[in-house]
């Protein structure tokens, strides 16, 4: 069966929650069997990446503009179009977004699974327009889908109350199994110590709590530990400039995106993880901390709260005395592992959910 995914930037090694999705996903839905086509966007293309398969999937590369407001709207637009030319036996958009074009790919004739990586068009990045933009993705993309896969409960009973659709496929976002590292040479080039640093990762965006994070961090005056915040920006918004010199005075390490065993040495010695976020649909970063055993400090929004945390895991969403508290109650204690319940969040269990979607979509008339 041919599967032709659009809505990605890109794999491998392309940063943001729906690539690492992808990116997990699909070579394991190769593994069953399934003939995988996913479409890049050639702004997100590393230089010298000159990939046309990677581990079973076949890469296409499809130009489109970097720029935010017009390059998702652009890239699906020729990636639906790709589909219809080259043939496939089910069209997989990822993300509201790319989800307007769904009613354009049925009229082509195209079988489409939807999946809602949750409400971006609550991004503090958007104007009135691209809201209004995504809104409708959003309502195309759940009301023309032969079907939809939510990633989180919170998303499920959105659809469910918006637009009525009780049909959803509630699969969840996983996590890789962890890779501990005894290595500590990429640390230490960062000046950091094993345990003795505080380690967050994401898009340098508002709505990841970034800056609230380092206002409580300093305040703590703690010189014994440091902040870690790994990750970049997609496009340089004013928000990133202020983030990275807010980040510059406060002696904060800033060690970019980051793949391999460079961010497996981060994971496996960090002293505790925090996700400030104001906005998520299922945090990949926080499922891939909690494989890694680390206590965890994360907002009190509804997509973090589906994890069922204990109470002391979460802090008030914005409010940077609650975040301070929480973090300074952490680092008074001593450094435990913690066991998690990650049966839920097995990519492998992902994949066989994934693939009773497709079989039901091809028996589908």
């Amino acid at each position: 069966m041919k599967i032709v995914v659009i809505g990605t930037r890109g794999i491998p090694n392309i940063q943001g929650g729906v690539e690492t999705h992808c990116e997990e996903l699909y070579p394991r839905m190769v593994g069953l069997n399934y003939d995988v086509h996913l479409i890049r966007r050639t702004c997100y293309v590393p230089p010298g990446d000159n990939l046309t398969e990677y581990k079973g999937v076949q890469l296409h590369n499809i130009y489109t503009v970097r720029r935010i407001t017009t390059e998702t709207l652009l890239h699906t637009f020729l990636a639906v179009l790709w589909a219809r030319k080259h043939g496939t036996d089910i069209l997989h958009i990822h993300a509201v977004g790319p989800g307007i074009f769904t009613p354009f790919a049925r009229m082509l004739g195209l079988k489409v699974v939807f999946t809602h990586h949750g409400p971006d068009y609550n991004r503090a990045k958007w104007g009135p327009v691209a809201r209004f933009v995504l809104k409708v993705g959003e309502r195309w993309g759940s009301a023309f889908a032969n079907e939809i896969i939510v990633i989180s409960k919170v998303i499920k009973d959105l659809l469910e109350d918006k637009y009525k659709r009780t049909d959803t496929n509630l699969i969840f976002n996983g996590a890789t199994p962890p890779v501990f590292s005894d290595s500590t040479d990429f640390i230490k080039s960062l000046g950091l110590k094993p345990r003795n640093y505080v380690f967050t990762l994401g898009r340098f965006v508002e709505e990841k709590g970034f800056d609230l994070l380092i206002k409580a961090f300093n305040e703590l005056k703690l010189n014994e530990y440091r902040l870690v915040i790994a990750g970049d920006a997609d496009h340089e918004i004013p928000y990133t400039k202020q983030l990275k010199k807010l980040a510059g005075m406060h002696n904060v390490v800033l060690p970019g995106f980051l793949k391999g065993d460079e961010l497996h040495q981060l994971f496996t010695h960090a002293r505790l993880f925090v996700l400030p976020s104001f906005h998520e649909g299922l945090p990949i970063s926080l499922l891939e901390a909690m494989s890694y055993r680390l206590p965890v400090l994360v907002s009190d929004i509804p997509a973090n709260k589906q994890i069922y945390l204990s109470g002391n895991k979460y802090f008030t969403t914005g409010d940077e005395i609650s975040l301070k508290n929480g973090l300074e109650k952490f680092l008074q204690e001593e450094f435990r592992p913690v066991d998690y319940d990650m049966t839920p969040y097995d990519w492998d269990k992902i994949a066989l959910q994934t693939d009773a979607v497709y079989k039901k979509v091809i028996r589908s008339k």
